[in-house]
C-alpha cells in the first residue's frame, strides 16, 4: 500500500492517461464514440438498449456553446432499460448517469420520470428543478450484469438521457458498518473535499472517476479556514475506499472558535450512510469530539500526524444533517466527507415464477414486454404484486384457448382474470391456487366447470357469465365456503341449483339459463338446452276498421231482432281486438331494430291502464327487414361485450355487416311487467340504434 502511495503523490496518476483504464464503461446516449483527453473511451449505447430516439442538443454555459447527445423515449409505456455488463470479481461499482433536457425539443417543458437500478427506484429525476441532473450510485456487484431503467411519470413528460458511466470501486469499500445489510444501494447526496475550494477532482486524480466536489460555503464557514500541506501518509489503516492523496492533502481546520460544523440538507427523510475522512497533515495530533445531529458519535477522537483514518455511521429516518467537530485539544480537523443515501434493495420474486410467467409470456404468442423482475422496481404490465409475490395476473383479450398447466405455477395468485380469452371446454389448471380469491373466466366458450374448483378454498369470486356450460352446477362448489359471488349467468344451465349455494352471503347470478332455481318445481317443464330466440320484425299491418252496419230488415222485425243484431256485432269486435293485444303483448319474442328514424317500427302507439291490466294498441307498423337469431348472434360476437343492464335484461354492443353499430338489449323476464317495459322502449327509440331481443 506504501509503494501506491507513493505513486499517487510523486507521478500525479499519469499512468492512467495511457489507455482506457480496465473496467471502465462510457455510453454516449445518443451520439458516436469517442476518446477524451485522458484516453478514456466513449461508445454508442445502441449496443446497450433497443427502445429509444435519439437527437443532439445546443445550449449555452458559461460563456460557451456546449452540444450533447440525447435519447430519448416517446413509448414511455413499461420500462426503458439498459443492460450494463460488470465483472463479478468486485465488491460494487459506481454507476453515473447524467440527464439533460436544455429544451432540445422546444417543447419548454422538462420532464420527470423514475431511475431505477436493478429491482430499486433510485431517484425521480425532475428537470425542471436541475437541468443538467447528475445521479452517482453506489452498486453491490452479485451477478454479471446490471439493468438501469428510466420509468415515466404520468403527465411529467419523455424520459431522456445523456451519459452513462460504470467505474470498479476498490473491493470491499462502502461496505463497513453495513455488514448487516448487504442488499442496499447508495445513491450518493455529497463527496465533499474539505478545504479545497479550486473545482472538481475526478480521474485521472482520483484512479476510480469519483468526483470530488469543492468545499463551499458549509455554515458556519466563517469559523473555519482551508488548509492544505503536501504531506508524505506512512498509513492508510485500513481504507478500503481509497480516496485520492490530493483529496487527503487539504482540510478544513478550526481557527478561532471552539466548533467546526458543516450542515448539509437531504433531499428526502431516509436512512444515510457517512464517510469521514482524516489525514495528519499537521505537525500536531488534534483531539476532538464528533457530534452528528446533536448525537455525540466520538468523545474523544485524536488525528495522529502522517496516518490517515476515517469513520463511518449510519443515520436512521434524518431529513438534515449536521456534522460538529468540539475542540478538545488543538484544532479540529476534517479532510473530506462523504454522504449516501441508504435504499434497501427488494427481494426478488422466486425463480418458479419467474420461469412460468415466461413459459405463459410464449404460450399468448405475444410479446409483453416481460424483462427482468416482474414486481421490482415495477410491476410487468398485466400483473400486480404484494412485495416479491406475484398475486394478480390479468390476460384479457389475449386468444390463450386454454388454461395452460403452467398456470398453477403461480401459487401466490389472489386474482386470475380471463375473461375473454377464447377458452373452450372445461376448467383446468387450476386446482393448485390455494391462496386464489377472484377468478374470472367470463365471455368464453368454456362448457364445463371441470373438476378442479372445489379445491379453491380461498375463493370469494367466481365468474362465469357469458359461457356456453351445459348441464347442472356441481354439488362441490358448495364446498367453497368463502364465496360471496357466483355469476352463471347467459349459460346453458338448467336443473335445481345446490342447496349448499342457498346461503346468506353467497350472491348467486342466473339470468340467462334455461331454468336455474332453488327448487325443483319451476323447471319439471323446461328443456336441458335454451331454444333460438325468433327474431323477426312484424310485416305492415293495417288496422281494418269496423264498420257498424245496421242492417234494417224491415220495420217488420222489430226493435227486439235489431237489438239482437247489435249484441251479437259487438261480442266479435271485442273477441278480435282482445286478439289483437294478445298478439302484440306476446311479441317479447320478437327483435326490432332501430338503426335511424326511418326503420322505426310504429307510426303510433298509446297505453291505457284499467283494472284487468296494461291495454296495448299498436298501428300501421313498418319494418325494414328481419334479422335471423344467427345474424343477431354474430353481430354482437356471440353477445360478447355487456354495455348495461336493466330491469329486465342486459343490452350487448352489436356492430352489423354494413358498419353501422347497434345495442342488442336481450330480455329474459317473463312477467307483464317485463313486457310492459319491453314494449315501452319501442315507444322511446331515441336514445341509441339498437335492436331489442326477448327470451
Amino acid at each position: 500500500m506504501f509503494s501506491w502511495i507513493d505513486l499517487v503523490l510523486f507521478s500525479g496518476f499519469w499512468v492512467f492517461g495511457f489507455s482506457n483504464p480496465d473496467g471502465f464503461l462510457s455510453l454516449s446516449c445518443g451520439g458516436s464514440s469517442y476518446t477524451t483527453a485522458y484516453n478514456i473511451s466513449w461508445v454508442s449505447d445502441n449496443d446497450y438498449i433497443e427502445t429509444g430516439n435519439t437527437s443532439t442538443v445546443t445550449f449555452m454555459e458559461e460563456n460557451s456553446t456546449s452540444s450533447v447527445p440525447t435519447r430519448f423515449f416517446p413509448d414511455s409505456r413499461g420500462r426503458q432499460c439498459y443492460k450494463l455488463p460488470v465483472k463479478k470479481d468486485l465488491s460494487s461499482v459506481l454507476i453515473r448517469a447524467k440527464f439533460v433536457y436544455r429544451n432540445y425539443d422546444s417543447q419548454n417543458s422538462p420532464p420527470a420520470f423514475h431511475v431505477s437500478l436493478g429491482r430499486r427506484i433510485t431517484t425521480t429525476v425532475d428537470l425542471r428543478t436541475n437541468d443538467p441532473w447528475i445521479e452517482e450510485l453506489v452498486w453491490p456487484v452479485n451477478e454479471d450484469s446490471l439493468m438501469l431503467c428510466l420509468l415515466a411519470v404520468k403527465g411529467r413528460g419523455i424520459p431522456v438521457i445523456s451519459s452513462l458511466e460504470v467505474r470498479p470501486l476498490p473491493l470491499g469499500a462502502y461496505r463497513n458498518s453495513l455488514e448487516g445489510s448487504p442488499n442496499v444501494v447508495l445513491r450518493r447526496s455529497y463527496r465533499i473535499n474539505s478545504g479545497y475550494t479550486n473545482g472538481t477532482i475526478q480521474y485521472p486524480s482520483d484512479p476510480f472517476d469519483r468526483i470530488w466536489e469543492p468545499d463551499q460555503s458549509f455554515a458556519p464557514f466563517h469559523a473555519s479556514s482551508s488548509f492544505k500541506r503536501p504531506t508524505r501518509l506512512s498509513s492508510f489503516n485500513n481504507i478500503t475506499e481509497n480516496p485520492p492523496a490530493s483529496v487527503l492533502q487539504t482540510a478544513r481546520v478550526l481557527a478561532r472558535k471552539d466548533r467546526l460544523s458543516y450542515t448539509l440538507s437531504l433531499d428526502v427523510l431516509g436512512d444515510y450512510y457517512i464517510i469521514l475522512y482524516f489525514a495528519g497533515i499537521l505537525s500536531l495530533s488534534p483531539c476532538f469530539s464528533v457530534t452528528i445531529n446533536g448525537e455525540v458519535k466520538q468523545s474523544d477522537y485524536t488525528v495522529t500526524s502522517s496516518e490517515a483514518t476515517t469513520l463511518y455511521f449510519t443515520q436512521k429516518r434524518i431529513s438534515k444533517l449536521n456534522i460538529t467537530f468540539g475542540k478538545i485539544k488543538f484544532n479540529p480537523q476534517v479532510n473530506a466527507l462523504e454522504v449516501y443515501e441508504i435504499l434497501q434493495i427488494p427481494p426478488e420474486a422466486s425463480s418458479t415464477t419467474v420461469s412460468a410467467l415466461k413459459v405463459i409470456e410464449q404460450f399468448t404468442g405475444q410479446d409483453l414486454g416481460w424483462q427482468d423482475d416482474p414486481c421490482t422496481p415495477l410491476p410487468w404490465n398485466h400483473i400486480g404484486c404484494e412485495g416479491s409475490r406475484v398475486t394478480s395476473l390479468f390476460l384479457s383479450q389475449i386468444n390463450l384457448r386454454s388454461i395452460s398447466p403452467t398456470f398453477g405455477d403461480l401459487l401466490d395468485l389472489k386474482t386470475l382474470d380471463l375473461h375473454n380469452t377464447s377458452l373452450t371446454g372445461a376448467v383446468q389448471n387450476v386446482g393448485s391456487l390455494q391462496h386464489l380469491q377472484q377468478l374470472n373466466l367470463s365471455f368464453n366458450q368454456l362448457k364445463s366447470f371441470g373438476s378442479e374448483l372445489e379445491n379453491l378454498i380461498n375463493l370469494e369470486v367466481l365468474d362465469l357469465q357469458n359461457n356456453s356450460l351445459q348441464g347442472s352446477v356441481p354439488e362441490t362448489l358448495g364446498n367453497l365456503k368463502k364465496l360471496r359471488l357466483l355469476n352463471l349467468e347467459n349459460n346453458n344451465l338448467v336443473g335445481p341449483l345446490p342447496q349448499s349455494l342457498n346461503r346468506t352471503g353467497l350472491e348467486v347470478r342466473t339470468t340467462g339459463n334455461p331454468c336455474l332455481s332453488f327448487t325443483s318445481l319451476s323447471c319439471n317443464n323446461v328443456s336441458s338446452t335454451i331454444d333460438t330466440p325468433q327474431v323477426s320484425i312484424p310485416i305492415n299491418k293495417k288496422h281494418k276498421k269496423q264498420n257498424n252496419i245496421a242492417i234494417l230488415l224491415g220495420v217488420s222485425g222489430g226493435a227486439l231482432f235489431a237489438t239482437t243484431l247489435i249484441f251479437v256485432f259487438m261480442s266479435i269486435y271485442t273477441r278480435r281486438q282482445r286478439n289483437k293485444e294478445r298478439d302484440i303483448t306476446s311479441m317479447g319474442t320478437n327483435a326490432f331494430l332501430f338503426a335511424s328514424t326511418k326503420l322505426w317500427l310504429y307510426d303510433s302507439y298509446s297505453l291505457s291502464n284499467s283494472g284487468s291490466g296494461a291495454q296495448l294498441k299498436m298501428q300501421n307498423w313498418n319494418t325494414s327487414r328481419i334479422f335471423s337469431h344467427k345474424e343477431i348472434k354474430s353481430a354482437t360476437k356471440n353477445f360478447r361485450e355487456v354495455i348495461g343492464r336493466g330491469s329486465f335484461g342486459y343490452v350487448y354492443h352489436g356492430k352489423l355487416p354494413s358498419g353501422k353499430h347497434v345495442a342488442v338489449k336481450v330480455r329474459f323476464d317473463r312477467t307483464q311487467l317485463g313486457a310492459d317495459s319491453f314494449i315501452n322502449e319501442v315507444k322511446y327509440p331515441h336514445l341509441s340504434p339498437k335492436i331489442t331481443l326477448h327470451i
